[in-house]
């Protein structure tokens, strides 16, 4: 069972991962209380169709008002994509069949309201679908995976937010990584992907050169998560796959879709 903390201030173990973050989170969260997580986030400066599986982590309850923001949309330009492929398509991450050691996650995006909170988060799952234990997801909260692997930082430029990824430190039983975009607080400010654009995620290798890239065109209405691409290991080598497609979950229940246990 895990916590779902704010800002980490050293790696999560077995013997911290309950106790983290005290300060902010004044008992353990559930998949009913989880939002308060994001609302003390607020005060930290700086492939399948969607579903309607409710679960105690989807928003079964009546629609609330659209929350809108007079704050003006600061809008990031995309950068350049030179290895683009559609949704649905998969690549291959090596250069003449050789994978790279390290590569780089670089997701952008933009908002129609500015009320859109976007974070990004990175599931390590093993052959079943499934993270290979509590701690082994990484996002604003939890910067880095147990084995070191797989780090979350925030982005220069054009790309908002990283997720690093170090092969030679990953886990064997991970085979598979997801990168998910998420919006702050959905549920209560009916907030949905239909309000996003220009999302997209490009794999860079340790010298900054595009091994691939994916920009979304289909926004629903009725997402709240959008698994947006994953890598994921095939015969020995790493590909990628466009996803573009997502769930009506908040984090919580993106948690138990993918095998974590929140408490």
């Amino acid at each position: 069972m895990i916590n779902v903390p704010m800002k980490s201030s050293g790696p999560l173990n077995s013997q911290t991962v309950m106790t983290l973050n005290t300060i902010r989170i004044q008992g353990p969260k559930s998949s009913h209380n989880i939002t308060s997580v994001n609302s003390a986030k607020n005060d930290i400066t700086p492939s399948v169709e969607p579903d309607h599986v409710r679960t105690s982590a989807e928003n079964t309850s009546a629609p609330a008002s659209i929350v809108t923001s007079s704050t003006p949309v600061a809008e990031k330009p995309i950068p350049p994509l030179s290895r683009q492929i559609q949704k649905g398509q998969k690549a291959a991450l090596s250069e003449n069949q050789i994978s790279p050691a390290k590569i780089y996650a670089k997701l952008g995006w933009n908002v129609t309201n500015a009320a859109c909170d976007v974070d990004v988060s990175a599931f390590l799952l093993n052959n079943s679908g499934k993270v290979i234990g509590d701690p082994w997801f990484v996002f604003y909260g939890q910067e880095k995976s147990p084995d070191g692997s797989t780090v979350f930082s925030h982005g220069q430029g054009t790309d908002r937010e990283i997720i690093s990824i170090d092969f030679t430190k990953l886990n064997p039983d991970v085979t598979k990584i997801v990168f998910v975009l998420t919006i702050d607080k959905a549920f209560e400010k009916n907030l949905n992907f239909s309000m996003l654009k220009d999302a997209y995620v490009r794999i860079m290798d340790e010298s900054d050169t595009e091994l691939v890239s994916f920009k979304m065109e289909e926004y629903y209405s009725n997402v709240t998560s959008m698994m947006i691409g994953e890598v994921y290991q095939y015969k020995g080598a790493w590909k990628f796959n466009a996803i573009g497609n997502g769930v009506a979950k908040n984090l919580a229940g993106l948690c138990e879709l993918y095998g974590v246990e929140v408490v």
